[in-house]
């Protein structure tokens, strides 16, 4: 079961950031955990981290698709937790906002992106599956990433074109 649809793309300057919120069950302190962590993250993250991203500093992180894996250089600029952690990756930068909500968090995740917003929705669509995996992580499950090609057996195109749909209305 995938959650409900839930971001936006902005204007920032020349790039475009994706906001993608969701609503977690497990508090900020736990959800820390799975953002920074190395042996969480490659649970459920499309990239593995050579070290905990708790800390600021330079850093890799290697985007993975089947066989195929990429190191690209990363920096954690700010890491405070359990509230707010942001990093470089490759051009990338990911914002990473945890506030209390009820017994849960609310998760608000900014991948500001280089280029056009073409490629919001294939990213929107690729952070909601690996959310999904990481909120049944958190729940205890044995679950596994789900990267690059294989994401199309778990309803990527079905999730590229609804994010698509609703940026442009």
């Amino acid at each position: 079961m995938t959650a409900e649809l839930n971001a936006r793309l902005e204007p920032t300057g020349e790039r475009w950031t994706l906001v993608f919120i969701r609503e977690l069950r497990k508090p900020p302190e736990e959800v820390w955990g799975a953002l920074t962590d190395p042996g969480r993250l490659e649970r459920w993250a499309p990239f593995t981290a050579e070290r905990d991203l708790g800390t600021t500093g330079d850093t890799t992180l290697t985007m993975i698709d089947g066989d195929e894996s990429t190191p690209l250089p990363a920096t954690v600029r700010r890491a405070e937790p359990p509230h707010l952690l942001e990093y470089t990756w490759g051009d990338d930068l990911l914002r990473w906002e945890l506030e209390p909500s009820g017994a849960g968090t609310l998760l608000t995740l900014r991948h500001t992106l280089p280029g056009e917003d073409g490629l919001g929705p294939m990213v929107a669509s690729g952070w909601h599956l690996c959310l999904d995996v990481m909120e049944r992580l958190l729940d205890g499950e044995d679950v596994r990433a789900v990267r690059g090609e294989e994401a199309k057996e778990h309803g990527w195109e079905d999730l590229r074109d609804r994010y698509a749909k609703m940026f442009a209305g």
